[in-house]
């Protein structure tokens, strides 16, 4: 069992007899990525969007500071929230250190930059193009920032993809902050990183294929969405497009 086309053969069984190692793995998985997704959606968005219709003197530097975060290296945002969690560090107190809510954490932090940085391009694209159509109506900021997103919600949704992406298929930091516990806090990257590690390459490329499927699904959807937004917006009268829901 030490073939690409034996292992392979043998991760195609796993999937598709449902094997409860696997996919108990793999809906962990789901559920952290799931989460900080959302969680760093919600912020990472709302950051953007602000970002791109604000104009203050720090705002380059933050700028600057924010598309340095796109590259932090997910071990060192494990080992910093390792430290945070730890028993004598100033979050010690909540015992979140090796469980789902550490994961979570780690998770959220790559992803707010990713969902920031993305989202303020958007948005100050079409903050340039139709900005000034909210600031002749005397719209401030946070308005403008958030009517300007909600236009380009459609848009936004292939940021939520990158986002989920991201999360999904990090292992460093989940693996510092979770501990890898078999059954706990063992998700798809780390148990690929263990199995493959131990010689068990079925089960390891097993996950990597589930990961590939859910990703792929993922993309498949987003793009049928963006197809069928395409023809409804076409639908419309020239004069209600761009604006109107």
């Amino acid at each position: 069992m030490n073939t690409f086309s034996d292992s392979a053969v043998t991760a195609f069984y796993l999937i598709t007899t449902l094997d409860p190692g696997l996919w108990s793995i793999a809906g962990r998985s789901l559920g952290v990525s799931a989460t900080a997704c959302l969680l760093g959606c919600v912020l990472g968005i709302g950051l953007g969007a602000y970002l791109a219709v604000s104009r203050f003197p720090a705002r380059p530097m933050v700028l600057t500071l924010l598309n340095t975060f796109l590259a932090l290296p997910s071990v060192v945002v494990g080992l910093v929230i390792y430290l945070l969690l730890s028993r004598t560090g100033p979050l010690g107190f909540l015992g979140w250190l090796f469980s789902f809510k550490a994961m979570v954490l780690a998770q959220l932090v790559l992803v707010i930059p990713v969902a920031a940085a993305l989202t303020r391009q958007v948005v100050e694209d079409v903050d340039v193009a139709h900005g000034e159509q909210w600031r002749s109506l005397g719209a401030g900021n946070l308005v403008r920032g958030a009517l300007l997103a909600w236009n380009e919600r459609f848009a936004l949704l292939t940021v939520v993809v990158a986002c989920f992406g991201r999360a999904i298929s990090e292992v460093g930091a989940v693996m510092i902050v979770g501990g890898n516990i078999e059954g706990f806090t063992r998700v798809m990257t780390t148990a690929i990183a263990l199995e493959t590690s131990k010689g068990d390459l079925p089960l390891a490329l097993g996950l990597g294929l589930v990961l590939l499927i859910i990703v792929g699904c993922l993309n498949v959807l987003l793009t049928l969405f963006r197809n069928w937004q395409v023809r409804y917006q076409s639908s419309k009268p020239s004069s209600l497009r761009g604006w109107v829901a």
